[in-house]
């Protein structure tokens, strides 16, 4: 088995903060969770060898979390070691300069064999950090200190450790916490951003979580909340209420942030399982409209642009699909490797490969897959479990491009 981080994509949402400048990037997937930068003005080509580095911190520790950017802060989460008595820690470096400001301890390190740590992404809004840790400990942080101010367990909430941890990021919605524990008490459960309190478990849902985030949409004009497991994708109202599910034929893992776009919702997992689009109406009755293999999203995540999705898709290579037919459009023929992640910014997808740490820049079209410029990720973790990979996801944020490899976290500059 191989460790996933198969992921889906919204498009278009609103913020779900108010934290910081258009450009920050505050929580997993950026501030609309679609892996899509709002920032113009970009470079559409790069330097040969690459954007200009600006620094390189090697204190993020061990693990797969994604990095979220608020003004001049970077937040992620790592752990100090391999040992039962290493630890996970959310550290905060200086979006300038790459120096360590604080780390706090927040739980016990998750051991596997594709590379122990944590795989969550920080959650940022009102000056508050809400983290999971690998087996399930939900910490809340001062982001100007890392001082704790509340805490929680999935497993005390009923959940249960999946085989590779627990990987969601924490969803902050106004002044609610959502997060998926999973398990017979609810799969979903939403606390007090500011005191902790537990305000519901979604107790008509009650499947176990896998490695899903929860995508909030506004649902012709209502509030609700979708989440993806194993078996089903659902949606949810802003008191834990089931509105609809639809079954999904998820296989070992399955870690997608649903796709939502004008009633239709689009998930998709590798493992040989493919992609699904279902509309819900606005009374929340349910059809599906396709069911394909078009895209195989294994880890890496896809985007959506406009009409169309772009992602790696198992066997094939990158892809672009029409989300509205779910047919192929282009694939580049496995030309950039196994597979890897992409994100968007200005016209171009941010693509990641895996194996190499080469980072290529693409244009975000159906016409045909028209690379610009590439570079290699450099330097890269000596410290990587021989089975893992380069699975963190690139982020653009105010301007800089910031590729993270396990220990090792580099910023890049990509504008003029």
């Amino acid at each position: 088995m191989r460790f996933t981080a198969v992921l889906l994509v919204l498009c278009a949402l609103p913020l779900l903060s108010d934290d910081g400048a258009a450009g920050d990037w505050p929580s997993w997937r950026g501030p609309n969770r679609d892996d899509i930068s709002t920032e113009t003005g970009l470079l559409k080509q790069w330097p040969e060898g690459g954007p200009k580095k600006l620094w390189t911190s090697k204190d993020a520790g061990l693990g797969y979390s994604g990095v979220s950017v608020v003004g001049d802060m970077l937040y992620t989460m790592g752990a100090d070691g391999t040992t039962p008595e290493s630890k996970e820690f959310v550290i905060a470096l200086n979006v300038k300069t790459g120096e360590k400001i604080w780390q706090t301890n927040i739980g016990p390190f998750l051991e596997n064999g594709w590379g122990g740590g944590p795989r969550s992404t920080p959650a940022v809004a009102d000056g508050l950090l809400v983290a999971i840790g690998g087996k399930g400990d939900v910490v809340c942080l001062s982001v100007t200190d890392g001082a704790e101010k509340w805490r929680a367990s999935f497993t005390e909430l009923g959940g249960a450790i999946p085989s590779w941890g627990y990987c969601e990021s924490a969803l902050i919605d106004g002044d609610k916490v959502l997060v998926t524990p999973g398990g017979a008490n609810g799969t979903v459960a939403c606390f007090n951003l500011k005191t902790g309190e537990k305000l519901w478990q979604s107790t008509e849902i009650t499947v176990n979580a896998h490695y899903s985030s929860i995508l909030p949409v506004d649902h012709f004009g209502k509030r609700q909340y979708i989440q993806l497991t194993e078996s089903k994708v659902f949606g949810i109202d802003g008191d834990g209420k089931l509105l609809w599910q639809q079954d999904f034929p998820g296989r070992v893992a399955v870690i997608p942030t649903p796709i939502y776009k004008d009633g239709s919702v689009y998930v998709t997992a590798g493992y040989g399982v493919g992609c699904m689009m279902i509309n819900v109406t606005a009374d929340n009755k349910v059809e599906k409209i396709y069911e394909n293999k078009v895209m195989k999203n294994h880890h890496g995540g896809v985007v959506l642009i406009g009409d169309f999705i772009y992602g790696h898709s198992d066997a094939t290579g990158m892809v672009c699909q029409n989300l509205m037919t779910g047919e192929q459009v282009w694939s580049d023929d496995k030309k950039n490797g196994s597979k890897g992640a992409v994100a968007c910014a200005d016209g171009m997808l941010y693509c990641l490969e895996e194996e190499s740490g080469d980072c290529f820049l693409v244009e975000a079209t159906s016409a045909g897959y028209k690379e610009v410029s590439r570079f290699k990720m450099d330097p890269q973790t000596t410290q990587r479990n021989p089975q893992g990979r380069i699975w963190t996801h690139p982020v653009i944020a105010n301007g800089k491009l910031y590729l993270r490899d396990q220990d090792v976290v580099s910023c890049y500059e990509i504008t003029p």
